[in-house]
């Protein structure tokens, strides 16, 4: 099969690539407890065969930025053919289409018979783009957000119209570009960078977004982006992009749960469920010290972000 799909592509056969994408019902990732999230462009049969095997937990079917106009009808067909070959995947599969204006809305439609566990606008601007976004997409699919326009960082507070919108990424070499504000200054000691990263990461969760911070271009310098991965792991972020393997191995492993504080988390919620049963509702032990409403909850939301 694979080995036709790519004979296929090579001679440039569109009609006989849209024979094999059959619409099959999938079983839907709804899960958002992901950390690694990987570029994988559609118009490369190579890479996505390889979707299976690959370590990241959240895979973006790409068919805009790096795919050419001539490959776009091509990537288009090829995603909707992998996502009919995975039936079940323990990887979220988001498809990133072109913008609204570029053809996005189309894709969206064509796309909802293959049913991907999200689809993820770029270049939004406004909340009324994503209501348009959420009344082609369907029901059962998510939609995730690309931040990367001036407007729609000034509208971030109100573009997670509904419980659909689910995730949103922040790009952040288009977002520094429409702001005219210059790369330079996209380094980890610099406090225009660190605001960005902090009001991105507070707006998110007070939405109940998750946020997903951005992609690191230089991906073969592994300690710099390791460094980046640690800041924002400090900070509170728990996802971020990534264009490869080893990218990908350095997010899961530094935002991987300590076993310890797991368990932490853990005795706290069953320590603090039994007192509450007595009418006790603070209280302090002698190795995790003072224990009320408030650190209960915070074990406990710790607790579900693994589940």
């Amino acid at each position: 099969m694979l080995e036709n799909i790519a004979h296929l592509f090579q001679m440039r056969d569109l009609e006989a690539l849209k024979k094999l994408a059959v619409p099959t019902p999938r079983k839907m990732n709804k899960s958002s407890a992901f950390s690694s999230v990987l570029m994988l462009s559609c118009n490369n049969v190579k890479h996505l065969s390889k979707i299976a095997s690959l370590e990241a937990e959240c895979i973006i079917l790409n068919l805009e930025d790096g795919v050419s106009e001539v490959d776009k009808p091509f990537a288009l067909v090829l995603c909707a053919i992998f996502l009919s070959l995975h039936q079940e995947s323990d990887k979220k599969l988001v498809v990133r289409v072109n913008a609204l204006s570029e053809g996005g809305y189309e894709e969206i439609q064509y796309l909802n018979q293959f049913m991907p566990d999200a689809v993820r606008v770029p270049k939004i601007n406004n909340k009324e783009e994503v209501a348009k976004a959420l009344e082609c997409l369907d029901d059962t699919i998510e939609l995730h957000i690309s931040i990367e326009t001036a407007s729609a960082w000034r509208n971030l507070h109100s573009l997670a119209v509904n419980e659909r919108v689910k995730t949103f990424y922040l790009g952040i070499l288009d977002l520094f570009a429409d702001m005219k504000l210059s790369q330079n200054l996209i380094k980890r000691d610099n406090p225009t960078m660190l605001y960005i990263l902090s009001h991105f990461l507070v707006t998110c969760k007070a939405m109940g977004v998750k946020p997903v911070s951005f992609v690191y271009q230089e991906f073969q310098n592994l300690d710099a982006f390791g460094m980046w991965i640690s800041l924002e792991k400090e900070m509170g972020y728990d996802a971020k992009g990534c264009i490869s393997p080893k990218q990908v191995a350095l997010v899961n492993e530094i935002f991987s749960q300590n076993s310890e504080e797991i368990q932490r988390a853990k005795k706290i919620v069953q320590m603090f469920e039994l007192k509450r049963e007595q009418g006790i509702s603070g209280f302090v032990d002698d190795a995790y010290g003072f224990i009320d409403e408030p650190i209960y909850k915070g074990a406990l939301s710790l607790i579900n972000s693994i589940s």
